[in-house]
């Protein structure tokens, strides 16, 4: 009954070329004020993930404090209430250092993602191309961001006790590379062979737990491990004191949490009027065995809502209340409409 002050826009990379001309018509026939968006190589539209297909997914909403700020190309605007839904291109250099300028706002969203042949992750607002782009989703609109990193503790929790920027030399009384064998060797043999390239370092978040679990840790990247010297480094900066326990992806794990993750979500807030879902690129068919598992998840789980959202080439979340970029994770955006009176 009213135009919509805006509509995030998630097209495939065929899109690029006529970026303008989709916007306008949307804008026009859709009696939408603003069109932001990206290209990626899977639109997800509600409880189904196109991936590598053409199309494109649109959510357009019409809620008091969504859309009426939108910022481009910018610093984040730190501490202010609400949340940004934030939308940025692979190539953007700075991007850990952007989240962060947003403060304690929360920021959440994902980046881009195309072939290296076509416009390098466009994001665009109205059809102009754009580094990055952030919708403002202001008081009295909430939006509640919900984080799935898909990979369970293995081995033992140990403190940094020997570090060089993102190199890590000692762990407790360990080498760190003699710590990634210990905790490679508590895999079964089915384990072991699925492995390779799903082993990630996570660094915790806080020191004060008793028992560390899935989603207590940063995840982050193992990029080398040289067994002479005993050094791990990972794509990330631990700190001297801080825990460390290694990491492991697989199916199984990444399902179990992410519908936890959700059902908590649901019942401190119950069904969202609208979400938008960032799921890598990494996850989908290939990891799960099956199409569309993370947005038919989140329909089943939080109840079915208008949705829409992308496969990603990374995603932004806060985790215990900072911003930040992760990998082979599910990021959604649950929205929320103002309280009735």
């Amino acid at each position: 009954g009213a135009p919509a002050q805006v509509a995030l826009a998630f097209c495939s990379p065929d899109y690029g070329g006529n970026l303008e001309e989709f916007c306008e018509i949307l804008r026009v026939d859709g009696h939408i004020v603003n069109v932001a968006g990206c290209l990626g190589l899977g639109p997800i539209h509600e409880a189904e993930e196109f991936e590598s297909q053409p199309g494109f997914s649109v959510l357009a909403l019409t809620i008091p404090g969504v859309g009426q700020s939108i910022l481009t190309d910018s610093a984040l605007p730190p501490n202010r209430p609400g949340s940004l839904l934030a939308l940025t291109s692979p190539e953007m250099s700075n991007l850990e250092a952007w989240v962060q300028s947003a403060g304690t706002t929360p920021v959440v969203g994902g980046i881009a993602s195309s072939p290296t042949s076509e416009p390098e992750g466009a994001v665009f607002l109205n059809g102009k191309l754009h580094e990055c782009l952030a919708v403002e989703v202001a008081p009295p609109a909430k939006c509640v961001p919900v984080l799935c990193q898909g990979c369970r503790p293995i081995g033992e929790p140990l403190t940094v006790t020997k570090a060089e920027n993102n190199v890590i030399y000692a762990l407790g009384a360990k080498p760190a590379y003699e710590a990634l064998e210990s905790a490679f060797e508590t895999l079964s043999e089915a384990e072991r062979a699925a492995a390779r390239g799903n082993l990630f370092a996570g660094l915790a978040g806080s020191e004060y737990v008793e028992e560390f679990r899935a989603g207590d840790f940063l995840v982050r990247h193992i990029l080398g491990a040289d067994p002479n010297s005993g050094a791990v480094a990972i794509a990330g900066m631990p700190r001297i004191g801080q825990t460390l326990q290694y990491q492991l992806r697989d199916a199984q794990s990444a399902s179990e949490e992410a519908r936890k993750a959700l059902s908590s979500a649901r019942a401190s807030t119950g069904r969202p009027a609208a979400s938008l879902l960032f799921s890598c690129t990494a996850r989908g068919r290939a990891f799960f065995g099956r199409p569309g598992h993370d947005a038919r998840l989140a329909q089943e789980v939080l109840g079915r809502h208008p949705s829409a959202g992308l496969s990603c080439a990374g995603e932004l979340a806060p985790l215990w209340g900072r911003n930040g970029v992760h990998s082979h994770s599910l990021v959604c955006a649950l929205i929320f409409p103002p309280l009735a009176p």
